[in-house]
This record gives C-alpha cells, sequence and structure tokens, in this order.
C-alpha cells in the first residue's frame, strides 16, 4: 500500500497560484482553471502529495466553473473543516496526507448521486489520465472505468 506525505519537494515546485491555493486556503478564478471543463477519463490526485482523491467518473458540470464531484474516490483521503471565512458558513475540504486546501463541499449536488458537490480548485490537483494510470502507479483504480469509461 502505497503512502502519501506532504512532499517539501513538490511544494517548492508548485506555481505562485498552486502555492496560495494548497498552502495559504486561496481560490483560484472559476472558468478560467485547468480542469473545470475536462471531459477525459482518469484520476484526480493531490499536487502535493500524489494522493488519489477523485475520479472523471464522478465528475460533472456543476456550472460553478471549478471541477465539481459527486464524492471522493476514497472518504479517508479527505478532511473536512468548518469554514466560516468571508462572512459564511461553509466545508472546507483538505487532502489528508497532503494538508492541501482543495476547495469547498456543499449540500447542491445531483440528489440521485448523493446531494454533493465538491468544489475543488484545479490549482491543488494533478490529472493522471486513464492510460497512465499503471505506469504512474494508480492501477489499482482502472477497473473503475470499466464500465462508463471514465465519463
Amino acid at each position: 500500500m502505497t503512502q502519501y506525505t506532504k512532499d517539501q519537494e513538490a511544494i517548492a515546485r508548485l506555481t505562485p497560484e498552486q502555492f496560495a491555493v494548497t498552502q495559504q486556503s486561496a481560490t483560484e478564478r472559476p472558468f478560467s482553471n485547468e480542469f473545470w471543463n475536462t471531459k477525459d477519463a482518469g484520476l484526480y490526485v493531490d499536487i502535493v502529495s500524489g494522493e488519489p482523491l477523485f475520479a472523471s467518473t464522478t465528475k460533472y458540470d456543476s456550472g460553478c466553473g471549478w471541477p465539481s464531484f459527486t464524492k471522493p474516490l476514497n472518504a479517508d483521503n479527505i478532511v473536512e473543516n468548518s469554514d466560516t471565512s468571508l462572512g459564511m458558513r461553509r466545508t472546507e475540504v483538505r487532502s489528508a496526507a497532503g494538508d492541501s486546501h482543495l476547495g469547498h463541499v456543499f449540500e447542491d449536488g445531483p440528489v440521485d448521486e448523493g446531494g454533493l458537490r465538491y468544489c475543488i480548485n484545479s490549482a491543488a490537483l494533478r490529472f493522471v489520465p486513464l492510460a497512465d494510470l499503471e505506469s504512474a502507479g494508480y492501477g489499482e483504480f482502472a477497473p473503475l472505468f470499466d464500465k462508463e469509461g471514465g465519463r
């Protein structure tokens, strides 16, 4: 079993925006981030630790301008915290091993898929295409894409 940790070398390679998002809990601009409209099959992993977070099979267009997912790959890889910043009551989502700020989870997602919307900053993610899962060390997740082709 792979152990994921907060990788200081990965942090040193982050762009200023990736650093602001993952390490300082910033939010990137909607509709102009890398993955908001990506429809390719694959995994979204923490850019700092590499821990697998979301699959394209649970990604959907919520219209918010950020990548949105109905659920994480493994709930143990996600930490939820109360966030009352900006005068709002929200639930922040962080990666468990990397402690990266990812975004927020809301209760306005598709009802037939659990009702949650994980609204995630692209800057916190690295996308691993389906064709690269095995070589990138994520081969165990390939069966997730057998039925739907990854959406």
